[in-house]
């Protein structure tokens, strides 16, 4: 045999001299859950690798997460009902503990990147990601709110947009509200190809932020996130959001997308985002509980698999272990 490729196979020396994929703190993005009050560090059941947070208590784990070389970070709220309604004014508040994390957080460390998160959902007393008027989830309503939201976040310090809402034309709307108020330099981060996934439950619990069982309006996203069955939809949405101005493009799921990932990828200059949500988590760590699977070998595997495919950012509830099993 004149091609035998085990031989660049033969030592872990010779491995890492081949090594095509190389997953670094620098390919990692740490999601955190952050909750009103002081001195909170709640559980999260279905998700038992996260924890809500204060924004004391928040500011201590960034600290613990920049020692292990981590310098990503995209924060999502867990609004309380009394502050929730039909139009998510809650949003809008200057005052919200929300824009007030961000500031306090860009001023203790403002080494990091903080992505914000955009979308009704956390505040609408709907549990939906637009406005919904008649039953219907309105898109261009929506629109409005969500473009004095990304100010307001920028203003208050986000380095990154996250518009997660999946409502048509929200880029350029948002680009342009940016733009006006002279934060030119404040990115975008799409949620480009987020898909109506059976694997959001976790985080729902984590934010009290699914849609409410009300036979008046949909219990479901399905008329704004894409449909799981489509892959060239996907396209569709990651060409209109280059053309409306995001800086990165995201597919949400990621494992159970990674077609998807390699798609944009393979199409698409723009650097592509992968988000390691929160039932992909949560399934790998029952399994890795029940003695099913290793701990130690499965998680690197499962982050490196979403790199391999093509992203170049990965957000995972795992970020910060990832780095701790590599530096045994």
């Amino acid at each position: 045999m004149l091609r035998r490729p085990r031989r660049n196979r033969k030592s872990e020396s010779v491995r890492k001299l081949v090594r095509e994929n190389l997953l670094t703190a620098n390919d990692l993005v740490m999601p955190l859950f952050l909750v009103d009050g002081e001195n909170k560090k709640e559980d999260i059941p279905s998700l038992p690798m996260a924890q809500r947070y204060s924004i004391d208590t928040m500011l201590e784990e960034i600290e613990d997460c920049i020692s292990w070389g981590l310098h990503a970070f995209i924060v999502f709220p867990k609004i309380d009902d009394a502050l929730k309604d039909k139009t998510a004014s809650h949003a809008l508040d200057k005052s919200s503990f929300y824009l007030e994390a961000a500031r306090k957080i860009k001023s203790r460390f403002p080494q990091i990147t903080l992505i914000s998160d955009v979308a009704l959902d956390p505040y609408n007393s709907d549990g939906h990601d637009g406005i919904v008027q008649d039953g219907v989830i309105v898109n261009d309503a929506t629109l409005k709110v969500l473009e004095q939201m990304a100010v307001l976040q920028a203003e208050a310090g986000f380095d990154i947009i996250g518009p997660s809402d999946m409502m048509d034309g929200r880029i350029e709307a948002i680009r342009q509200a940016l733009d006006l108020a002279d934060f030119h330099d404040v990115s975008i981060m799409s949620y480009t190809a987020k898909y109506a996934s059976a694997f959001y439950g976790p985080f729902r619990d984590a934010l009290n932020s699914a849609p409410v069982e009300d036979s008046s309006i949909p219990s479901h996203k399905k008329s704004y996130q894409m449909d799981p069955a489509n892959s060239r939809e996907a396209l569709i949405e990651a060409e209109l959001d280059t053309i409306e101005g995001a800086d990165f493009l995201m597919v949400k799921p990621a494992i159970h997308y990674l077609d998807i990932i390699a798609h944009i990828n393979d199409e698409f200059e723009l650097p592509v985002v992968a988000y390691h949500v929160s039932g992909e988590c949560a399934m790998l760590w029952a399994a890795c509980q029940n003695g099913w699977l290793d701990y130690k070998t499965a998680i690197p595997e499962t982050l490196l698999s979403i790199k391999r495919a093509g992203a170049k950012l990965i957000i995972s509830y795992y970020a910060k272990e990832y780095l701790k099993l590599q530096a045994k």
